[in-house]
Parts: C-alpha cells; sequence; structure tokens
C-alpha cells in the first residue's frame, strides 16, 4: 500500500473526483466504516473500478473495511483488494494478518487518517479546494493528470 493521502469515498463520482484531483503522489480511497458488512467487498470494487476507468493514469490503492468480520476480509481479497481494515479485537486478526503479509496484502489494525469527501460538497470549487489541499497537491502537480 502507498503512503497516499486517504479519502474516505462514498460513491463512484466521489471517487472520481478524488482520483482527478490525487496528482502524481495518488490517493487511498477508503470506504466508509465497516462498509463491508453493508454493501459487499464486490460493490466497493465495482465503485473504485468504475472510478479508475475514468481515470487510466491516476495512482491509487483501496482499502475496504470490513469492521471485526473476518469472512468480508478474506471475500474482500478474492474481489483484489490488497487492503483491508479489520477490528484488531477479531480472534482471527493476527492470522489474517499473517496471510495478507504472505501474499504481498495488508490488514490494518485502524483507519487511515482520512478526508471523508461526504462533508465535501464537491459540486463547489471549495470542495474540491479542499480536497486538492487534503491531497498536497498544487495547481501545477495536476497538468499531467486525466480527469
Amino acid at each position: 500500500m502507498t503512503a497516499a493521502p486517504a479519502v474516505v469515498v462514498h460513491s463512484a463520482a466521489q471517487a472520481g473526483a478524488a482520483l482527478a484531483a490525487a496528482g502524481p503522489r495518488g490517493v487511498v480511497l477508503l470506504s466508509a466504516e465497516a462498509a463491508a458488512a453493508s454493501l459487499g467487498p464486490a460493490w466497493f470494487r465495482a465503485l473504485v473500478l468504475a472510478a479508475a476507468a475514468s481515470h487510466p493514469s491516476a495512482r491509487w490503492d483501496a482499502v475496504l473495511d470490513c469492521g471485526a468480520a473476518p469472512g468480508l476480509a478474506l471475500a474482500a481479497w478474492r474481489c483484489g483488494f490488497r487492503a483491508v481494515v479489520l477490528d484488531p479485537g477479531c480472534a482471527a486478526h493476527a492470522r489474517l494478518a499473517d496471510l495478507a503479509r504472505r501474499s504481498g496484502g495488508v490488514v490494518l489494525a485502524a483507519r487511515p487518517v482520512a478526508l471523508d469527501l461526504a462533508r465535501l460538497d464537491l459540486r463547489r470549487p471549495g470542495g474540491h479546494r479542499l480536497l486538492a489541499q487534503w491531497l498536497c497537491v498544487t495547481p501545477d502537480d495536476t497538468r499531467g493528470t486525466t480527469g
């Protein structure tokens, strides 16, 4: 997983805005808290891939929050996720973290610090400006990106 800044996305439009604004550092697209339990890994993967299709040169990683559900973490890996958040109090946490590490993935014990795009109005320039500031992107950084 990259050291890029994280944003919480709730829609393909929000993910697309983050990808368009990300610049050369890239972005981590993070699901809502415990989103795997309500919508499932396939839904979030489809959301991310739909946004990424519109921004083919964007650099990104996606992280699905699986709450305390180890089965959903396994399902997320089957869907193609390389990183999940899993409650460290989950009895299977250490075992799944080891499995992920051996297969090139990661199990995070806590959510990364992230900007929740539900709190921004991306229909307004001010929302896009705050997103760019979070991503530490200057206007010159975005000239070579698509979107």
